[in-house]
């Protein structure tokens, strides 16, 4: 949070803990006494990372301060923090209402993956393009700038995925509803602390989505 707030003294950062067992939330809890714009959301357990999402959109959208854009990343430093600007610039003066940082259009990339994590992310991505028509070249993208607008009308407690596919269901819905969607070059860099959580149940889970998103319609 300290790399978020230095690149943009201006933001506002909330933290989501679901009861984390490594001290993350008593951590969380202490800079927020001493920072009055870092925020800590504690849930009970872990629901997955689409529900962390809905929550952490939620709480943005009830607080009074009126925040006109909410940004979703990771906090072990694969989403540099340096690239805020460029996404918030995306909606600002690009006039997107969602913002991707992606990184499979030109300038993006990453950096320190093994073949076979450069393997899944793009066949991912194209799996989901092919049955889903979308045009978003980087569709399993996590960190992301939304208008206010976007989250208040979309049906957030409709997003039914719970994994990694829950990143493709909610960019998949946000182009259903006509909603303009730019990508910004990032360069994803492999995490400094910590591991992936995805696993094979997770992987089949968003194959799964994509096949039932694209029978709904």
């Amino acid at each position: 949070m300290d790399a978020i707030l230095a690149a943009q003294p201006d933001f506002h950062v909330l933290v989501i803990d679901d009861a984390s067992p490594d001290g993350t939330g008593a951590l969380a809890d202490e800079r927020a006494a001493a920072d009055p714009r870092v925020h800590v959301l504690h849930r009970q357990g872990k629901e997955g990372l689409g529900k962390a999402y809905v929550a952490g959109f939620e709480w943005g959208l009830a607080q009074p301060a009126g925040y006109t854009h909410l940004f979703e990343m990771d906090a072990d430093f694969s989403h540099d923090p340096r690239y805020l600007e460029g996404l918030l610039r995306a909606c600002t003066e690009g006039r997107a209402d969602l913002a991707i940082g992606s990184r499979y259009v030109p300038g993006g990339g990453t950096q320190g993956w093994p073949w076979h994590r450069q393997f899944l992310s793009r066949g991912g991505g194209l799996y989901a393009r092919s049955i889903l028509g979308l045009t978003i070249q980087d569709p399993t993208a996590g960190f992301l700038c939304f208008t206010r607008a976007v989250l208040e009308r979309l049906d957030l407690r409709a997003l039914a995925t719970r994994g990694y596919g829950f990143q493709i269901e909610l960019k998949y819905r946000v182009v259903q509803a006509g909603y303009r969607v730019l990508e910004v070059p990032i360069v994803f860099v492999e995490r400094e602390r910590g591991q992936s959580k995805m696993n094979t149940k997770i992987a089949v889970e968003a194959l799964w989505k994509v096949i039932e998103l694209r029978a709904r319609g």
